[in-house]
């Protein structure tokens, strides 16, 4: 396998907006280090964007929903093997482990739809199937996934009849709710960022996960002035009156919308905004070409135990289909400093929960 550097405005185009141009700036702005590697293989030309993270002495190397391109299921392995000890040949001895978040279908994505399961196999069990037909055996399984495991993909191929007969009765209700109490859904700007922003940590309060800073979403609406025409982004704002109810952003990269990131207000949660919010923003998407729109973590069946199964029940009812991807992988090329870093608290501190997006 043969891997070169190349300049990071010349990677290809891609539906996976964390493999664009745009997003390696949002993440030079916020201190990681980007870098874009030609992959050449048999068939069609592939790259792949890498980010370098500094941690401590060290660093590592993440490569946030990559390689795009994916082998036979049964090459996984092999395939993820040969890619590491070619990219290492091309990174600082510094670097102690490559942790992959793969966007390649889970090997159970069968059998978590067929029968209904509500987890993964534990993670050894993850170990030896995918470092089945490896030579060295040293693909781990990260402790969390970079992104999520499990993603509610809505298709906007179809038209808007279409689309809304395949939700759920209650969500298509709850949309004509919010249409009846004259909720607005409007594309904001750059300038209604430090309101979304108050609203989005009025909502981690609520909700109990860590909030990324404002840093890391005004480096998103820099990042597209320096890098027009490549990616978009959907800045939904839904308001009643003067009240902020709702907010997201949706990153748009090719023919895919990504819901990255989302608020909601504690008051006048009867008027419904969320799901009016992401109706509109399929339909903004569908306007703009897309095909797909991912609105991101949902447990993987309709367990009331699971963590995201608040998300599964309110993303489900938009229809769509659950993708099952392989979730996030380390290479250790530094054994001891990678084992100290698996073991450290502010590792798991750092990379578990430091954007929930890379």
């Amino acid at each position: 396998m043969d891997i070169t550097a190349k300049a990071m405005t010349e990677l290809l185009p891609t539906d996976i907006l964390f493999q664009t141009s745009f997003w390696a700036q949002v993440k030079a702005r916020v201190g990681l280090k980007p870098r874009a590697f030609d992959l050449r293989t048999a068939g069609p030309e592939k790259d792949v964007l890498v980010l370098l993270k500094p941690f401590g002495a060290h660093s590592i190397a993440l490569v946030p929903q990559g390689p795009e391109f994916a082998p036979p299921e049964e090459e996984y392995g092999a395939f993820l093997e040969d890619f590491s000890l070619a990219l290492a040949q091309t990174l600082d001895p510094g670097v102690a482990f490559i942790r992959y978040d793969l966007p390649w279908t889970s090997p159970y994505a069968g059998e978590l739809q067929e029968q209904d399961r509500d987890a993964f196999p534990e993670p050894r069990l993850r170990e030896l199937r995918m470092n089945m037909g490896t030579r060295f055996w040293n693909i781990k399984k990260a402790p969390e996934d970079m992104t999520v495991a499990s993603s509610l993909v809505v298709d906007l191929a179809d038209d808007e009849d279409l689309m809304l007969m395949r939700m759920k009765p209650k969500t298509r209700y709850n949309i004509k709710v919010a249409q009846r109490k004259d909720v607005a859904v409007q594309l904001g700007s750059a300038r209604d960022l430090p309101a979304f922003y108050a609203l989005y940590r009025e909502t981690a309060r609520r909700d109990g996960f860590s909030p990324c800073g404002l840093k890391h979403f005004s480096a998103m609406f820099q990042s597209l002035i320096a890098d027009p025409g490549h990616s978009e982004l959907l800045f939904l704002l839904a308001r009643h009156g003067a009240d902020l109810l709702a907010g997201a952003i949706v990153g748009i990269a090719g023919e895919s919308a990504h819901f990255l990131y989302g608020a909601s207000a504690n008051i006048k949660r009867n008027f419904m905004a969320p799901s009016l919010m992401h109706w509109t923003g399929m339909l903004l998407a569908r306007a703009r070409g897309c095909v797909r729109y991912e609105m991101g973590a949902v447990s993987p069946s309709a367990d009331p135990a699971h963590p995201f199964y608040g998300l599964y029940r309110f993303k489900t009812g938009f229809g769509g289909r659950i993708e099952y991807r392989s979730g996030s992988w380390d290479y250790p090329l530094l054994p001891d400093v990678y084992q100290e870093l698996r073991n450290s608290e502010s590792m798991y501190a750092a990379y578990a929960h430091q954007d929930a997006h890379l």
